[in-house]
């Protein structure tokens, strides 16, 4: 079954301001090649969505894997589609954008 592919804002705006970074830093031509690379990768999950790396640990459902060793792309999986969440450049911790989960520990009075 081929699921829908959305990208949520976040994502989005991840792609544009990694489109203006490489502008800057190598040319217009690059950052459009490199930003059309990763939207046709993520496109590809809506025929295999169970990619990745799962990390229940930042969200339920959350699913890591990385392109071309410089990003990182974060996604989750509904019935009828795959959104990708964030898209991470240049080792950012993924555990910050997120905010790791607290599990069995009391409130700090």
């Amino acid at each position: 079954m081929e699921l829908r592919v959305i990208f949520s804002p976040e994502a989005a705006a991840d792609l544009f301001n990694l489109y203006e970074y490489i502008a800057r830093q190598s040319g217009l031509a690059r950052a459009l090649n490199y930003i059309n690379r990763i939207e046709a990768h993520c496109t590809g999950f809506k025929f295999s969505p169970k990619r990745g790396t799962r990390r229940d640990d930042l969200r339920p459902g959350l699913r890591v894997v990385g392109f071309e060793r410089r990003v990182l792309i974060a996604f989750h999986v509904q019935p009828d589609a795959v959104v990708i969440d964030r898209i991470l450049y240049g080792g950012r911790d993924v555990k910050r954008v997120f905010g790791k989960r607290r599990r069995n520990r009391r409130p700090v009075r």
